[in-house]
């Protein structure tokens, strides 16, 4: 074995290939052939989108696992824990498990050379295959039609809501962002899409693929009545649901979906009333809207995009404070800061901007210059995350809150520091 630690393997991952994003299946497809990997004995659903991938993921897994089912998952990024992204039955992949997953990749590919995440992907499904899976869920990392996860055709796909983002990869616009996310799609494979708007690209690939295409609105609906909410697909009604676990006005939305694509399933892996509320009353997924309880409650939101920010200000507004709204945000260098400002603006009275190191890292100069420019006076600027949350806190008076924005870096960072 070429290294013993997990962290040792990560860090020679990171300097393997001469591009950490590199998107394309040729390299990171001829390796998983090496290996024998195409062609799962479980069932799969692949989840793509902009916002709500991780969020719907973890509701497909709590719910088919209160359904008895053997599920494993594969998510990025991770937000303390690179074991994060590989889970068998609910429990991370552990150390060894993961060194020994890296060194099969490392044996197959030769003299391939494999991107961080290809690396890591190869891992992921090698360990879900010897896991003997009724199902695996799958997230998309970036995109989806030339995203390593894009190797293993699905037996439903996913589709969450589409917005920009990782747009030097993607495209400027929702259009061409949408026939990068249909890239999952397979003819005669189920696919739905949670985007109540979806972008017409999304809906031509569908029809040209001949992949059946469920849409929220036209092909399945929900509404909320108070403490429960109801669905209706195409085969299937269910009535006096329970509001998901994971706050958000939007998870409701996102649960709607989740249940579309499970009834594609229905012959394969059934679920029943008390399989969906048993998994929409346990699900549970950090970072999302995350309220953590105190004198001084803080939220953690690891949205890093404006459709992400319009989210968050919703869900702000949704649930009031009667005190002051102090923000504590930073943000990798490639993102809409300024689209992120102007959607959180109404909701902000006091602004905590942080830098944030590591790769595509960002100081706090350019965030702290768009406010400015938009004429926002009350700003402090940090070096790091954790000074921000402590001045933040430390500010902050029975009645307030205070919330962590921007990427999973800054949630995580956040979350070192005690309160």
């Amino acid at each position: 074995m070429r290294y013993q630690t997990l962290a040792e393997w990560l860090a020679w991952q990171e300097t393997l290939h001469p591009k950490a994003i590199d998107l394309g299946l040729e390299r990171v497809g001829e390796v998983l052939g090496r290996m024998g990997l195409g062609r799962p004995s479980h069932a799969v659903i692949t989840a793509a989108g902009t916002n709500g991938k991780g969020s719907s993921v973890a509701m497909l897994d709590a719910i088919l696992r209160a359904a008895g089912y053997r599920v494993g998952t594969y998510t990025s990024p991770h937000l303390l824990r690179y074991n994060e992204r590989v889970r068998i039955n609910g429990v991370e992949a552990s150390d060894a498990a993961l060194c020994a997953a890296f060194d099969r990749v490392d044996r197959a590919r030769g003299d391939v050379s494999l991107s961080y995440f290809e690396f890591g992907t190869l891992a992921a499904l090698d360990l879900l295959e010897r896991a003997e899976l009724d199902i695996a869920v799958l997230e998309v990392g970036m995109g989806g039609r030339l995203d390593a996860v894009n190797l293993i055709d699905a037996d439903v796909a996913l589709i969450t809501p589409i917005d920009v983002d990782h747009a030097e990869w993607l495209g400027p616009d929702r259009e061409r962002i949408a026939r990068e996310k249909a890239g999952i799609f397979r003819p005669h494979r189920p696919a739905i899409c949670s985007d109540p708007h979806p972008p017409q690209a999304l809906l031509a690939e569908a029809e040209r693929l001949g992949t059946p295409l469920f849409i929220l609105g036209r092909d399945y609906e929900f509404g909320v009545d108070g403490q429960q909410w109801w669905w209706r697909g195409t085969l299937q009604r269910r009535e006096g649901l329970p509001l998901p676990a994971l706050r958000g006005v939007s998870q409701t939305r996102n649960a709607a979906g989740v249940l579309m694509a499970l009834e594609q399933l229905t012959a394969r892996v059934p679920v029943y009333q008390q399989d969906v509320r048993a998994g929409l009353l346990s699900v549970q997924l950090p970072g999302r809207f995350q309220v953590l309880p105190g004198s001084v409650p803080r939220i953690l939101d690891v949205g890093h995009n404006p459709h992400a920010a319009a989210e968050l200000a919703r869900n702000l507004a949704a649930w009031p404070c009667s005190g002051k709204t102090r923000l504590v945000i930073a943000m990798l260098g490639d993102k809409d800061a300024a689209g992120v400002v102007t959607e959180l603006t109404p909701q902000v009275d006091s602004w905590y901007v942080a830098g944030l190191n590591g790769a595509r890292g960002s100081g706090h100069a350019r965030l702290t210059a768009i406010l400015q420019a938009a004429g926002i006076a009350s700003v402090q600027a940090f070096d790091q995350v954790e000074d921000a949350c402590r001045q933040a806190h430390a500010e902050a008076q029975a009645g307030d809150r205070v919330v962590v924005f921007g990427s999973f870096r800054t949630v995580a960072a956040a979350l070192t520091v005690p309160v």
